[in-house]
């Protein structure tokens, strides 16, 4: 949470989606911070501070719990940024509240069931019909996703019940199965927004650049280091993801010629030839 914020208006959205409630904030102190300064513009110095002076015994858990709860509020309610509606992820419990949706990727979930190790032949083969239905489905929502019709999505909610709520008789598989049905919410979000992607594959790889190279030269050593290596860590993989060289880039860049341009207009460009957001346009 960066910059300043309006305590007021925080502390009732807080209450309005209940985020307090959620991060399991005992009464009493919710009830002090209702008399906290309202609809006063804080820094989080600022906001710090009233919390070390009006809630004193508040523990180092807690303090962190009520400053997440505020820190999702001020994402949901500040209008400088577009406010993300949903959100393509892994299950990590980090990334709940912080949209409206989450839309979870099939390929971590399918890891859940590569780690299922049976050693009956009969279980062996349950399991390997389960993964060759499992990835089909996937495919399925693929080709869903260059064609989609109300009528598939509908063929496809029901083959999605079917593959995760039926028993297999290898109890391992069946109880793993049952904890995907949970999210069923969640995993075939595509159904209703077929623009999203069913990963997050070229995200996940970004980063892997920066973690080679901090594993071999044992990360920066200061501030000044590691501001232009995050730097250009970026830039590579922007350049990379647009199809522009790196080489050629920082070229330009340097002699001055101007022939790329600059990488946000860009990415701005790409973006418009992008059907994103489509289905969430009123009719």
């Amino acid at each position: 949470m960066g910059g300043n914020i309006t305590q007021g208006k925080l502390l009732e959205f807080l209450e309005d989606i209940d985020l307090l409630e959620h991060f399991q904030l005992p009464t009493k102190w919710k009830t002090t911070l209702q008399v906290l300064p309202q609809e006063t513009v804080l820094s989080e110095a600022e906001f710090h501070t009233l919390l070390d002076t009006h809630l004193p015994k508040l523990g180092l858990q807690q303090q962190t719990r009520i400053m997440e709860a505020v820190a999702i509020a001020f994402s949901h309610q500040q209008t400088d940024w577009l406010v993300v509606q949903t959100l393509v992820c892994d299950d990590a419990p980090q990334f709940k509240l912080l949209t409206d949706n989450i839309a979870l990727f099939w390929v971590d979930q399918g890891r859940h069931y590569k780690k299922l190790s049976p050693f009956i032949p009969c279980h062996q083969q349950v399991l390997d019909q389960f993964l060759d239905d499992f990835w089909n489905y996937y495919r399925d929502l693929l080709a869903y996703q260059d064609s989609p019709s109300q009528q598939t999505a509908d063929k496809l909610r029901y083959k999605f019940w079917k593959l995760f709520d039926t028993d297999s008789g290898y109890q391992q598989l069946d109880e793993r199965k049952r904890l995907t049905l949970l999210k069923i919410s969640e995993l075939p979000y595509v159904l209703e927004h077929s623009e999203l992607p069913l990963h997050n594959n070229l995200a996940e790889l970004a980063p892997r650049n920066m973690v080679q190279g901090r594993n071999i030269s044992y990360t920066t050593q200061t501030l000044e280091g590691t501001q232009p290596w995050d730097t250009f860590m970026c830039l590579v993989a922007t350049t990379r993801k647009l199809g522009i060289s790196f080489f050629e880039y920082i070229r330009d860049r340097i002699s001055q010629v101007g022939n790329i341009p600059c990488l946000a207009t860009i990415c701005y460009e790409k973006s418009a030839l992008n059907p994103f957001g489509c289905s969430w346009m009123p009719e």
